[in-house]
């Protein structure tokens, strides 16, 4: 229940890091009830909707505008469970559809410091089940007097300095969203644009469903920073296009002039371009022997300054499934990772599979990534008691009750 403070009420909050995205991670026990309720507490708590969230938590932009609500979980195969929330900036609406791998990273040392789990000295690992895609995580945190450890010299590109690895396995999320690795049950297919122009696009779902597709088609070489393709309006109107159709495709959304509304998130859309020596936004120069192939990853029309943890679990399968846009671009230089050339630098992620004879002729063995996290800061967040009384008074539903993958929008 929430405690007042004046003409406030206040909540329960931790603020952490999970890889290269900040966003807040609440007790399930503390929110509302799944529903509008909860939706609008949760965008009145970021600062939503509003460009600069200047009145909330948020960052301001999607990689800051973010939530995790956990809880103990009755499960046999988990020891949490775990709910992923994208709050909208600016316009009204929580976003359910998928997961997001960087805050999934800060869900176990978020579990051992609030001691949902049996804390073991050295390793500890939780079992995560994540609500969104009804999938199983595996992290492995380490921990050093009863505590998440945060000091290591593992270094993610995007994160100053380095810190503690947690070690990830998402093997078991193959199918996350649609069930199968491949939607449509092809490696390759062609689009056809508005322009008449047909493209190859690669309609791939691990950990969450990407459309991956050529830079070049683009338009563009593969290089780009965040002016040269957020500033572009010709390169951000095609990528919206072939983002809606690969919904349709996937079966998301009916028509994708509506894909904005229906399936504002996903799937997401990567630019794949063959290695080459490229700047990163710090000005350093990453040669081309150093990745396999170079991505650049559009997450709610704007470009993700790294790699989405999610997303490099599909490129790393993608790079395995042959023919595949991303298996054509790529070098292919180690058989058990995926080096990821992004704005940021390079992250591997682990990949390990064997062919199998029926479709997709593909299974993983390790499907992996390692982050750092860090806790920020652990409190209270604080919202007017006046919100109280908006959502006694709301019983508007906003698509189906109880039903993640929906965008509660008023």
């Amino acid at each position: 229940m929430p405690e007042t403070f004046g003409q406030q009420n206040r909540i329960r909050c931790v603020q952490l890091r999970g890889g290269t995205s900040k966003g807040l991670y609440f007790h399930e026990e503390d929110l509302p009830n799944q529903g509008p309720q909860r939706d609008k507490l949760l965008q009145r708590l970021m600062g939503s909707p509003d460009v600069l969230q200047i009145d909330g938590l948020g960052g301001s932009r999607p990689i800051t505008s973010k939530v995790a609500i956990v809880s103990r979980s009755k499960r046999q195969d988990a020891d949490v469970d775990y709910t992923f929330a994208q709050i909208q900036i600016d316009s009204a609406g929580v976003i359910y559809s998928g997961n997001c791998g960087n805050i999934s990273s800060g869900v176990g040392p978020f579990c051992v410091d609030e001691g949902l789990v049996d804390v073991i000295e050295g390793t500890t690992r939780v079992r995560i089940f994540n609500t969104n895609t009804n999938a199983v995580i595996i992290a492995d945190v380490p921990v050093k007097n009863g505590k998440a450890q945060i000091e290591g010299d593992f270094v993610v590109p995007g994160v100053p300095g380095a810190g503690a690895e947690i070690a990830m396995n998402w093997v078991g999320t193959v199918g996350a969203k649609t069930g199968h690795l491949l939607p449509t049950g092809n490696p390759l297919d062609r689009m056809k644009l508005e322009s008449g122009k047909e493209i190859d696009v690669s309609l791939i779902d691990a950990a969450n469903p990407l459309v991956f597709v050529n830079a070049s088609d683009f338009n563009i070489d593969g290089s780009e920073l965040v002016d040269q393709i957020d500033g572009n309006q010709q390169l951000l109107g095609l990528v919206k296009e072939a983002r809606g159709k690969a919904a349709v495709l996937s079966g998301m959304c009916k028509d994708w002039n509506k894909a904005e509304q229906e399936s504002p998130g996903l799937p997401m859309l990567a630019l794949i371009a063959p290695s080459k020596d490229y700047k990163t936004l710090s000005g350093k120069i990453v040669e081309e022997s150093k990745m396999d192939a170079r991505v650049r990853v559009m997450f709610m029309n704007k470009l993700h300054e790294s790699v989405p943890g999610t997303g490099s679990i599909c490129l790393a399968a993608a790079s395995r499934v042959k023919g595949s846009v991303v298996y054509k671009a790529s070098a292919k230089r180690d058989p058990d990772n995926f080096l990821i050339g992004h704005p940021s630098g390079i992250t591997p992620a682990k990949v390990k599979s064997h062919e199998i004879k029926e479709s997709p002729l593909v299974a993983f063995d390790v499907l992996g990534f390692s982050r750092t996290a860090r806790r920020l800061m652990d409190s209270h967040a604080y919202y007017p008691s006046s919100l109280l009384g908006e959502l006694d008074g709301d019983t508007r539903l906003a698509g189906e009750a109880g039903t993640f993958g929906v965008v509660h929008e008023e």
